[in-house]
């Protein structure tokens, strides 16, 4: 063959240490004939041959053992049908050793137009062989569970580690089935899963149960299993290899997590103390103990928020005088219990004082023994339960959140035969520490509610007084606790010439600052109402000093107030004027009055709706309507009309069907259209306020025109006299006499006509002068050389109260005398 001899080198990177290099084997290029075309550096290091004693002669030279010619034929035939070869071959060493290599045959290729065959080989090196007896200590050694069970689901073999775990001899083992070994550990289910992997040939991975062995039978604990098929050489599924791994770490972790996780939706879903406690006890049992009791220090109880123990608070007090909040057994109606609910208790496990509720860690007693002397002499009531019912095991934790001490946590188990262990005081440390939180926001919480609603019934009138022109009945709902205490707040004010002022007004918000703001709002309503203001002025004074008030409240305050941190209020103020039947009213954001006529006809009439309190620039319109003797006119907040869909219109109409009906004791059908209209509690608090009305009929009236002539005085003095002397009320005729001859003298010398006298007999007698002049009056202390300026001066002194209204057309003097 003519082909050119030729060197085919590996890439200089390559070495003959890489031995997964296949770059680095040894190469030769070989013609059909078995003449060497081509030699490598690397095949010059494999068998010490360089180029020149290789390269043109036959390559049967570098075997070891003679050519077999029909073997060759069958490797150059299947090289050339383009598949390669690969095989074992020994060569030849220049210097004479033999050397044993893996030999590749490449397909056939053509170089020159001849046929040549690439040829690469390495050395064969010894392979690492595991002697039996290694391999089997592995397996029997292995710090992972093994077993190996037959189509039968019956034991062939399995290692010491699945032996120790399960606690069952290897010959107890061998020949059985797990069912009729360890019925405790989910046999049935794990059997199921072997022949499924029988059937299948699929593996099952990581499946995770737990439950007692023998190995360890008052302990809980959990495990990994693995299964997969034993297959012979012709694919036939023989049996179940399984793998076993203690995972109990990992899944009372987990476990405690979930456990921990599910409390937090279960314990403190309302702000009440009690049902907090109670609600950590029915979560413990049966999931954690069978008898749970929490006791909890009584000022934690109390609304005083006197007594706070603080856990740096130094030495504890000898004794810890609690209250049972919380109460739950396995056994139905608690049998165990030395105390029941809200009952004083002060157990502490012996030998520990009050100091371990400061202390804070939590006691393990693994082993309960009644007959111990501590609890024979300390506890002998309870020794004697422990015995009766069999509770042999307790951890206690003491209740502490935000530095302050609430109580204790007792958890005891009885129909569970597995004792606590030191694993189970982490368990019982998390659900009291969330719980314990849960019951200082309550605690926090009621405290402040329970301030709020005292501070809010403190501001309410005590007592309302509609005089003989009203008859007045109110009825008031606190909101849900939840909502927080609101600032809902009515009145009913008494006012001169026998009117009488009715309020109603809602202040934004929940709380404490609520209500406080209702207390001033309410006080300052009183004021000025004093001053005679027409409702409309009355708004604008009370929006100025809501104004104030805001620009007054600190940013904390106002967060507390609002979303929309500002102060605001909504009012409706009506005056009753029992003489002309008239109500002016006028209102700030707030609902429009309801009015039921005598007849049963219901209406609401709409005074301008000017805007809430507190936003300021904007008047107020006030409107007057007459209304019928005995109508009933009826003030309420929004939450009594809004109701649970928050529809105005619905509810308004809900509560004029409640008002319609014929009822003559007006605190009856107050209490009974609340109810009706709102059965359930409210996020809101809600205010209703009747007023019945009664007119003063012209018996009741009487008045003068007053000519602009002194002399015209000593008249109308014998006028007034003997009006209140037909009147029957002889005792006042004197000091009437002075009122009206002061009164008029006085409008008649300073004021402008015209100038009218009026009498009124209501719950008390009133004598008013009338006149065009809008100067105020004046009370001076005269002094002894002074001629006159004692008027007022003694009108003050003989009248119950007195003082000035302005109209429209100028002013009103009047003075008040109770009647005998």
């Amino acid at each position: 063959m003519d082909a050119p001899r030729q060197r085919c080198d590996p890439p200089a990177s390559a070495g003959p240490h890489e031995p997964f290099d296949a770059s680095s084997d040894a190469a030769a290029v070989v013609d059909t004939a078995g003449v060497v075309l081509g030699w490598s550096r690397a095949a010059e290091a494999l068998l010490g041959r360089p180029a020149a004693e290789v390269v043109g002669r036959p390559a049967a030279r570098l075997l070891d053992t003679p050519v077999n010619p029909l073997r060759a034929a069958s490797v150059a035939e299947r090289c050339r049908s383009g598949m390669g070869w690969s095989g074992v071959a020994a060569l030849r060493h220049r210097d004479g050793h033999r050397l044993d290599v893996d030999l590749r045959v490449s397909a056939s290729f053509a170089i020159g137009g001849g046929e040549c065959f690439l040829l690469s080989a390495r050395e064969d090196r010894e392979r690492w062989t595991m002697d039996p007896s290694v391999l089997d200590g592995f397996l029997v050694r292995s710090p992972v569970g093994m077993a190996v069970v037959d189509r039968d689901l019956r034991f062939v073999w399995l290692n010491d580690t699945l032996e120790r775990i399960g606690g069952v001899p290897r010959d107890q083992r061998l020949g059985r089935r797990l069912s009729e070994l360890l019925p405790g550990l989910e046999a049935e289910p794990l059997e199921g899963m072997m022949r499924k992997v029988l059937e299948t040939g699929a593996p099952v991975t990581d499946h995770e149960y737990g439950g007692w062995s023998w190995a360890d039978p008052y302990r809980r604990r959990a495990w990994s299993t693995s299964f997969f098929p034993l297959v012979d050489a012709d694919g036939t599924v023989t049996g179940v290899c399984y793998m076993v791994l203690d995972v109990t770490e990992r899944w009372n972790a987990r476990q405690l997590l979930s456990l921990v996780n599910e409390a937090g939706t279960r314990v403190g879903t309302t702000l009440d103390v009690m049902r907090t406690a109670q609600e950590l006890a029915d979560f413990a049992v049966p999931r954690f103990a069978d008898f749970v009791v929490v006791d909890l220090l009584e000022h934690v109880l109390s609304t005083e928020g006197h007594g706070t123990w603080l856990t740096d608070a130094g030495p504890a007090p000898a004794r810890a005088v609690m209250r049972r909040a919380g109460l739950r057994s396995v056994r139905e109606g608690c049998p165990e219990a030395v105390g029941r609910l809200g009952d004083r208790v002060d157990f502490l496990p012996p030998p520990h004082d009050a100091r371990l509720l400061i202390d804070g860690e939590p006691v393990l007693l693994p082993v309960l023994d009644p007959a111990d002397e501590l609890w024979v002499t300390q506890q002998p009531e309870r020794a004697e339960r422990l015995r009766a019912f069999g509770l042999h095991s307790l951890i206690c934790v003491p209740m502490r959140a935000r530095n302050t001490v609430l109580g204790l946590t007792t958890f005891m188990r009885s129909v569970n035969p597995v004792s606590f262990q030191p694993d189970d005081v982490l368990p019982a440390r998390e659900l009291v520490a969330r719980a314990a939180l849960c019951v200082d926001n309550a605690r926090r919480y009621t405290r402040e509610h329970s301030a709020a609603v005292t501070l809010q019934r403190s501001l309410l009138p005590q007592a309302l007084k509609g005089g003989t022109a009203l008859e007045v009945a109110s009825s008031y709902l606190p909101a849900d606790p939840r909502g927080g205490v609101g600032g809902d707040w009515f009145d009913v004010i008494p006012l001169s010439g026998a009117r009488v002022g009715l309020v109603v007004g809602d202040v934004v918000g929940h709380g404490i600052t609520a209500a406080a703001t209702m207390g001033r709002l309410r006080t300052a309503v009183q004021t000025l109402a004093d001053m005679e203001l027409p409702p409309d002025e009355l708004l604008a004074h009370l929006d100025d000093l809501v104004l104030r008030l805001s620009e007054e409240m600190t940013d904390d305050e106002a967060a507390r107030q609002s979303s929309a941190a500002f102060l605001g209020a909504t009012c409706l103020y009506a005056v009753y004027d029992p003489v002309g039947r008239t109500c002016t009213m006028a209102r700030a954001g707030h609902p429009p009055p309801v009015v039921v006529a005598p007849d049963g006809r219901v209406s609401f009439p709409e005074p301008p709706a000017g805007p809430p309190l507190g936003l300021g620039g904007m008047a107020f319109e006030a409107a007057t309507i007459e209304l019928a003797e005995n109508s009933l006119l009826g003030l309420y907040t929004d939450g009594l009309v809004e109701g649970g869909d928050r529809d105005m219109e619905h509810g308004m109409a809900r509560l004029a069907e409640a008002l319609s009906r014929p009822e003559p004791d007006l605190r009856k059908l107050c209490t009974s259209a609340v109810r009706r209209l709102l059965p359930d509690p409210q996020p809101d608090d809600v205010a209703l306020l009747l007023a019945r009305t009664h007119g003063l009929g012209a018996d009741h009236v009487a008045s003068w025109d007053v000519p602009a002539d002194p002399a015209a005085v000593a008249e109308l003095r014998a006028l007034a006299t003997r009006q209140v002397a037909d009147w029957g009320l002889d005792e006042l005729v004197m000091t009437t006499e002075l009122i009206v001859s002061e009164l008029v003298t006085n409008a008649i010398r300073y004021a402008e006509p015209p100038v009218r006298l009026r009498l009124l007999r209501d719950s008390r007698l009133t004598c008013e002068v009338s006149d065009a002049s809008s100067t105020a009056p004046r009370l001076r202390h005269a002094r002894s050389t002074d001629e006159g300026g004692r008027g007022l001066f003694l009108v003050a002194q003989l009248a119950h109260r007195w003082g000035a209204r302005y109209t429209a057309t100028g002013k009103v003097i009047w003075a008040e005398q109770e009647i005998p």
